[in-house]
């Protein structure tokens, strides 16, 4: 090999007065919103005595200066359309008008893809029809899909217009699928070749696009009538002889996913090997579409929003800013059910007022078996919810993972009941009843601990039978079990003990 002179390099290396490139970090969306809440709030302060007169088609919005809405656009024109998504879900509704009409046109369409439903409907409806139908038509037609159920009948109308026979198929066959399913979320956009061409035609084949697919690892491979041969990975391109045929190089065994396959499913499959794209194929085994590792990302993050919010009962795709009445409304239920529990609660203490009366410190006593007993039950329902999640709970094993389960509830019951139970007896050592308060803190600490895995365990066992989300209030029906199961163990065993 020949050898290079440095100063020949240093020729092809760039000089001091060249454009560097943009580099984002995860900050930006942080740094952005932190600067658009202070050019909004000094604005207020510049125009607090001259106020700005708002507009009939912005009179939701906040009105801002000439001055801050040109500060807006210079911090918001460099964001990608996926931060400023971000930015507008973390303002209050006014405010996010304001920061939505200094948007850059071209970007609304994939900012409406990126923000959450509720966030979406109050965009929507600050923008006309003309502005909407431009904002869509800037869209693949896998994105025109997740915006089907929030747009104007009208809007899609005329969307569908302006797209070509093949776009409006691609439409229609996305949101056939159910919302859930990887047909859903498949992108259209590939590159698909026949496996008796060379790798040269390949080559030059793929110099002809202005731009490849985003996340494109593979190239698919296919027959004359679509139905999926194998991939060729762009490496594996790259890096053989330009005479070789597709077909010798060509992978045969590589994952290929349904459009009816659950997404979550999908993600496990990505997730288990590792993988940036895979072919989607029908029931006849054409190629329809691929699933691309940001589709599955967003897979992921939505299911782990929607078991946090959904083992307290709340909806992951509310609007933080939205309507007071609104999310009031939708915290109703669980409240209610809070409610019940709580009073039930308290009819099983007032059940042994005369215990404890007698032994006042039971009262004090109390919350600790509750406590302890809920925070076991949790890590229980977590762990169950989470491997439920992942299918790895099937009815093979699940009887192994109860017995597991039970089995490491008895061990901590008996640990820990015997700490809070030494613990409690140190409490009240010099009263008559100190050793007998032990003894009783001791076995209820044990049993609480032992249902509060019995109910973190059924609760979504229960709910997925019933074609539920198992983390869905989870939480809450556990804190009802352990208080209200606790309280009568604990008093229960007193009274006994102290009859």
């Amino acid at each position: 090999m020949a050898a290079h002179d440095p100063e020949d390099l240093k020729n092809h290396l760039p000089q001091e007065d060249d454009a560097p490139s943009p580099v984002r970090d995860s900050d930006e969306a942080s740094r952005a919103l932190a600067r658009v809440q202070q050019i909004l709030e000094e604005d207020q302060e510049r125009t607090k005595d001259h106020p700005i007169p708002k507009t009939e088609e912005d009179d939701e919005a906040l009105p801002v200066s000439v001055e801050a809405a040109a500060e807006l656009r210079a911090v918001l024109e460099p964001l990608h359309p996926a931060d400023i998504a971000w930015v507008l879900e973390a303002l209050p509704v006014d405010e996010r008008l304001a920061v939505w009409n200094q948007v850059k046109s071209e970007s609304d369409g994939d900012i409406l893809v990126e923000v959450n439903d509720g966030v979406r409907e109050t965009l929507i409806d600050a923008m006309d029809r003309d502005e909407l139908v431009d904002a869509v038509e800037t869209l693949d037609t896998d994105e025109i899909a997740d915006l089907v159920d929030d747009l104007p009948p009208d809007v899609m109308a005329e969307v569908q217009e302006g797209l070509s026979h093949e776009e409006r198929a691609q439409l229609r066959a996305a949101i056939s699928y159910p919302e859930e399913s990887v047909g859903a979320r498949m992108d259209f956009e590939m590159v698909s070749i026949r496996e008796e061409v060379t790798v040269d035609m390949v080559l030059r084949y793929l110099r002809r696009f202005e731009a490849l697919p985003d996340h494109m690892d593979q190239i698919f491979v296919v027959d004359r009538l679509g139905h999926l041969k194998g991939s060729v990975a762009i490496a594996q391109l790259l890096t053989s002889d330009p005479a070789t045929q597709v077909r010798r190089i060509m992978k045969t065994d590589r994952l290929t996913l349904n459009p009816l396959d659950d997404a979550s499913d999908a993600a496990q499959a990505f997730e288990r090997y590792d993988l940036v794209s895979a072919a989607v194929v029908d029931e006849a085994g054409r190629l329809v579409g691929r699933l691309t590792v940001n589709e599955v990302v967003d897979v992921i993050r939505e299911e782990s929003e929607e078991d946090a919010f959904g083992a307290v009962g709340l909806d992951d795709e509310q609007d933080l800013f939205g309507s007071v009445w609104e999310a009031a409304k939708s915290r109703w239920l669980w409240l209610g059910v809070n409610l019940c529990t709580a009073f039930f609660a308290s009819r099983v203490i007032s059940a042994f007022d005369g215990t404890i009366e007698r032994v006042v410190a039971l009262a004090a006593l109390m919350p600790i078996v509750a406590g302890m007993a809920g925070n076991s039950g949790n890590q229980t329902l977590t762990l169950l919810v989470r491997s439920l999640a992942m299918g790895q709970v099937t009815e093979a094993n699940k009887a192994d993972l109860i017995k597991k389960e039970i089995g490491v509830s008895l061990v901590n019951g008996l640990i820990w009941g015997l700490i809070a139970g030494a613990c409690a007896w140190g409490l009240y050592w010099d009263q008559p009843e100190g050793k007998t308060l032990g003894l009783v803190m001791c076995l209820a600490m044990l049993l609480n601990i032992i249902q509060g895995a019995v109910v973190g365990l059924a609760v979504p066992l229960i709910l997925r039978r019933f074609g539920r989300d198992p983390a869905m209030g989870g939480s809450v029906l556990l804190t009802f079990t352990t208080d209200s199961g606790g309280f009568l163990i604990f008093l229960g065993l007193a009274t006994f003990f102290f009859a």
